[in-house]
């Protein structure tokens, strides 16, 4: 009990939110007018379950006029019913996307906002596949939701619509006790279908509750295989080049094996719960004409009477039985449910880390260089990279910063681009300055060659001729006509491509700070060369620091920096001898 109240506590804060948001008076209206239509459709239910005692009595009574009269009437009903089930349908999905575009924008929001996805995927190893969860849980969630809670509703209603009736037709059970005594049940069937509905919800948890954990584990191992495809798609020419098809095959066998394994255990235990559920329902075919039998062949009541007590019975019976008939969507449901709570505490906990304790603090000062004081850098398993160092950086200053691979070189850019949470210190950069970053495999986006260019802008940013201009300046000529193309540019660019194109970014964004992590080195010593120069010509106010290995770099940076490692394994910084500028 104290699991059930916990959860539903879980869940009102799952769901609270939409429905006090600004999309509230929508969402409450279209959500009256479903429940509205819902009732009607019991309301209709209710006269059907009338008709049937006047319609089959009239069959038995060979009755024409009645039996036209009921036909027309059943005209109109089935026709009401029929707009009455299309609109709450179509209604339900309006609030169904409604619903799941304002949580997909807040999960969305949550999950990009203080770089939360960055830090999850450094420490939050117990949340897969955020993409899945955002995707298909909310969507699942919103359905399942709608659909169970609308359901219950419905079920509800049905039976307190119900239970007067069946209780007036049941009439009285009288039970013989032996010696002239008996006992008579008044409205037996209504205590027969509670009895009937209990037996077969509880066997329904029994047997059904394992599909809550296997239905989580599903979506898991499902969202893993389809990231594997999709990493393999994305890394197609490495793979190619490699000759890696088959450790990829082995790779994908082993994800799929995980899911078959999963699939086979949810099938066996649907199995088991289908035994339950069908034989459950069909039993209920039968067991109203069974039970009311004896009254109908002693003349106590007519068929149309029969049919109308199996109608009843099978109304509320089906009622008291939601639990049975759903249990496997409930299962499903409760497993979504659990995914999405556990990504929104994933979230807020990577938030309130990032918030309470920053560790390497990113401050906009007054001033006009980059100043690091007492950093200290680490992995996210403590290793040390960096102890207590501290640099200075003046505007306009061209900066190599080398060192072995591995001591940390690509971590001090991320902490001084503020993304890096493990360690400690204080980094100072100028208020209002524009920073640029550019890795060693610059992020394309999927879009047109005018997107890609002016990321993370605006596709309209830039002029046709800027942009043009800017395609030339890197040496890609093949390029300049093709603004307009979309596509998936990372796999139609080369390495050394896809960085001129970064560096071509960095000519239209004009930043006043510019960190190049290898960001060349795909390219060879000829054009490498001709793009820093490029880089000081167009950016001449531009602070560039750089990593790099090659020694050609030194040309074009004034100051040299090399991270060196003690006895320990801690790295310092530490001032190389002036190069030459070029």
């Amino acid at each position: 009990m104290k699991d059930l109240v916990h959860f539903a506590r879980d869940l009102w804060a799952l769901t609270k939110p939409y429905w006090f948001s600004e999309d509230r008076w929508a969402a409450r209206g279209l959500l009256a007018v479903i429940v509205a239509l819902n009732l009607g459709i019991v309301y209709l239910n209710v006269l059907f379950n009338e008709w049937y005692n006047v319609f089959y009595n009239a069959l038995q009574d060979k009755d024409w006029d009645i039996f036209v009269a009921q036909i027309l009437r059943f005209s109109w009903l089935a026709a009401l019913f029929i707009i009455v089930a299309v609109y709450r349908l179509y209604l339900n999905q309006m609030l169904q996307i409604r619903w799941r575009r304002w949580l997909t924008d807040r999960y969305l929001t949550d999950w990009l906002a203080h770089r939360v996805y960055y830090r999850m995927q450094l420490t939050d190893s117990g949340t897969d596949n955020p993409d899945q969860r955002i995707s298909e849980d909310l969507r699942l969630f919103t359905t399942r939701t709608l659909q169970l809670s609308l359901g219950l509703m419905s079920a509800v209603v049905t039976l307190f619509s119900f239970l007067a009736i069946l209780w007036t037709l049941s009439g009285d059970l009288v039970v013989p006790l032996g010696g002239g005594m008996s006992v008579t049940v008044p409205g037996y069937m209504v205590w027969v279908a509670f009895v009937y509905a209990m037996i077969g919800t509880w066997l329904a948890h029994k047997i059904g509750q394992p599909l809550i954990a296997l239905n989580f584990n599903q979506q898991r191992v499902e969202a893993d295989f389809r990231f594997g495809l999709v990493r393999f798609r994305e890394n197609a020419e490495g793979i190619a080049l490699y000759r890696g098809e088959a450790d990829e095959h082995r790779s994908f066998r082993q994800r799929f094996a995980a899911v078959y394994a999963n699939w086979y255990n949810l099938m066996r235990m649907q199995k088991r719960l289908t035994w339950l559920t069908a034989g459950y329902s069909q039993v209920a075919v039968i067991f109203p004409f069974v039970v009311a039998a004896p009254r109908y062949f002693s003349g106590a009541i007519q068929l149309g009477g029969l049919m109308q007590i199996s109608s009843t019975f099978g109304q509320v019976q089906e009622s008291l039985s939601f639990i049975v008939t759903t249990y496997s969507e409930i299962a499903d449901w409760k497993a979504v449910v659990d995914r999405l709570l556990g990504f929104e505490q994933a979230i807020i906990r990577a938030r309130t880390q990032a918030m309470d304790s920053p560790g390497i603090r990113v401050e906009a000062q007054d001033g006009s260089g980059i100043a690091v004081s007492d950093l200290a850098l680490e992995l996210p398993n403590a290793t040390p990279l960096l102890n207590r160092a501290s640099l200075a950086v003046e505007p306009g200053a061209h900066v190599l910063l080398t060192g072995p691979s591995g001591s940390g070189k690509s971590t001090l850019f991320r902490a001084l681009a503020g993304i890096w949470p493990f360690g400690r210190g204080q980094v100072a950069i100028p208020r209002g300055a524009r920073t640029l970053f550019l890795p060693q495999k610059p992020y394309l986006p999927i879009g047109t060659l005018r997107d890609v260019l002016c990321y993370p802008d605006a596709g309209g940013t830039h002029d046709d001729a800027t942009l043009r201009e800017a395609l030339a300046a890197v040496r890609l000529p093949l390029l300049i006509e093709r603004l307009d193309e979309a596509g998936h540019w990372a796999n139609r660019l080369s390495p050394g491509e896809q960085q001129r194109i970064a560096v071509a970014r960095a000519l239209l964004l004009k930043p006043d700070w510019l960190f190049l992590d290898e960001a060349t080195s795909a390219v060879d010593e000829e054009i490498e060369h001709a793009l820093y120069a490029l880089l000081r010509q167009r950016l001449p106010r531009t602070t560039i620091v750089s990593i790099g290995h090659r020694p050609t770099l030194a040309a074009f940076h004034e100051r040299r920096i090399t991270i060196a490692r003690d006895g320990d394994g801690r790295g310092s910084l530490v001032e190389a001898l002036p190069a030459a500028a070029s």
